[in-house]
């Protein structure tokens, strides 16, 4: 029979390697900027390429964007990749400076993007610029004018990914630099289980 001080320290040993996920699933499974996304396609070379459909919360913007990465077999623990989306918003109330507007806007948008991995925690940023072409209905006392707007602008944001078994939650934050395109920065939280 063991002490209870060895009992216990051999049940937490137990219940320790039971509740962390394989170190090695983790490496080979998610890189530091996924987790949401659903992976498309795993190459031999190890490359993943992920997508994922975005929709902000207000419902005006849908799209999708697309992910392509690898870790360098030198660098377990770091992630490299780069991520490709595409945006549309109709009717997006914004206020200018005569009076209240409707924006519909389009925009294309391609980032580099590099992560480091501890354990189930995953951090990233990313770094890029999109192209965008918006219409916008300005709305006076007297009369509705439309104009067109377009421009390319930078993009940047940051995020982490925290993986618990198959539960994944993730934390992101993206700004586009641009006025007219306030409504796509965003900050999302998400907490996802896969069965």
């Amino acid at each position: 029979m063991l002490p209870d001080s060895r009992r216990f320290l051999i049940l937490g040993a137990i219940l320790a390697a039971v509740a962390m996920p394989c170190q090695a699933e983790i490496d080979a499974e998610s890189p530091s900027y996924g987790g949401m996304a659903q992976s498309l396609v795993l190459l031999d070379n190890g490359m993943i390429v992920q997508g994922d459909d975005v929709a902000t919360p207000d419902g005006y913007t849908s799209g999708f964007r697309l992910t392509a990465g690898f870790s360098p077999r030198t660098l377990p623990y770091l992630d490299l990749g780069a991520e490709f989306s595409y945006r549309q918003s109709d009717d997006v109330p914004n206020a200018g400076e005569s009076g209240g507007r409707l924006l519909d806007t389009t925009s294309m948008g391609g980032s580099l993007m590099a992560g480091v991995r501890f354990g189930p925690l995953g951090l990233y940023a990313k770094s890029g610029v999109a192209e965008w072409h918006g219409n916008l209905a300005v709305r006076d006392d007297q009369a509705e004018s439309i104009g067109g707007s377009g421009g390319t602008t930078r993009i940047s944001g940051f995020g982490a990914r925290l993986q618990m078994r198959h539960l994944v939650s993730r934390l992101e934050y993206e700004a586009i630099d641009a006025p007219a395109m306030d409504h796509l920065n965003l900050m999302t939280a998400s907490v996802h289980y896969p069965f």
